[in-house]
């Protein structure tokens, strides 16, 4: 794969912990991320802000606050992936989409994409910068503006079920589904927005589980046991 489009879930991050970054757990991503990238594959990454703070599930607080709180939650965490890539000898930029002082840099496709082909991993933290739209929307968004070959979907159960493997213990996985499948069965990969806007662009996913071993490196040699999200 040429460019992929990494999306790490908040919570996968957390680790057994539930909670904040388990160091374990993200190292481990930023030396399979070294690997693809020393193979040839530019990497860019979103991450979500669950393993800080879930605005939806908050009925205290205004909405578009709570979404902020969440954007800053995954400026929290790409500022933290980023420096453990660092850590393992990578190059690394993370772009919000509204100024965060001397943090980060404000997105523009061409400075990403000619990180890209510099060879730096490239975050893409903040989400788009407006309240209702998740990260899901903003991962979407950011592989259809760097061309990315496919988004690479890492989360914390192993791929796409027709229901929740969590609460039905009989659920079934699916090796490869259509997205018009997902949007039509409401099977919650992405959120809705985020579906039509891989249908609409074309844009496919590979689903796995982050805690699989090596599963990034795999996913991106064509050997992992995850769902394949076509167009």
């Amino acid at each position: 794969m040429k460019r992929v489009l990494l999306k790490l879930s908040g919570e996968a991050l957390a680790g057994p912990k539930k909670t904040g970054f388990d160091e374990d757990t993200v190292l481990s991503v930023a030396k399979q991320i070294k690997q693809i990238v020393e193979e040839g594959t530019q990497v860019a990454v979103v991450i979500g802000g669950g393993n800080f703070w879930r605005g939806r599930t908050s009925e205290t607080i205004d909405r578009t606050k709570a979404d902020q709180i969440g954007m800053m939650a995954t400026i929290m965490n790409c500022i933290y992936v980023s420096d453990i890539c660092r850590y393992v000898g990578l190059q690394t930029e993370v772009y919000t989409p509204f100024i965060c002082g001397s943090f980060t840099k404000v997105f523009s496709k061409d400075a990403a994409v000619e990180d890209l082909n510099q060879g730096k991993v490239t975050f893409f933290a903040g989400g788009t910068g407006h309240p209702y739209f998740s990260t899901d929307t903003a991962t979407v968004l950011r592989a259809i503006e760097i061309e990315a070959e496919t988004i690479l979907l890492a989360k914390a159960i192993d791929g796409v079920y027709d229901s929740d493997p969590k609460v039905n213990p009989d659920a079934k996985k699916y090796a490869e589904v259509s997205i018009q499948e997902v949007i039509d069965k409401k099977l919650a990969v992405v959120d809705l927005t985020a579906s039509i806007m891989c249908m609409e662009n074309k844009m496919p996913m590979l689903v796995f589980g982050l805690d699989e071993e090596n599963s990034i490196v795999k996913t991106v040699h064509g050997e992992f046991n995850g769902t394949t999200v076509t167009i």
